[in-house]
């Protein structure tokens, strides 16, 4: 049996541009996990995404961060992904 491997990467966003970096993300596909986390680096949200997950399953995911982007003014988002 194969164990998959998954690597992340971290961006940081201010609270506005929140939305538009997450939408991008799911745009691209092969993610595992996504950490938004304030700028103390404690996590606000996270978000499991299973594969086939797209367009209108993730409208609350979606709603959620546009919140949390309002109240923050920056943040870091971890993605995981899974290594191919």
């Amino acid at each position: 049996m194969t164990e998959k491997k998954f690597k992340t990467e971290e961006f940081r966003v201010e609270g506005e541009k929140l939305i538009a970096k997450m939408k991008e993300l799911f745009h691209e596909g092969n993610i595992r996990r996504v950490i938004i986390k304030d700028k103390e680096g404690k996590v606000v949200m996270e978000i499991p995404v299973t594969l086939g997950v797209v367009g209108f399953l993730l409208a609350p995911q979606l709603a959620a961060i546009g919140a949390i982007a309002a109240l923050l003014t920056e943040a870091t988002v971890v993605v995981e992904k899974a290594e191919s």
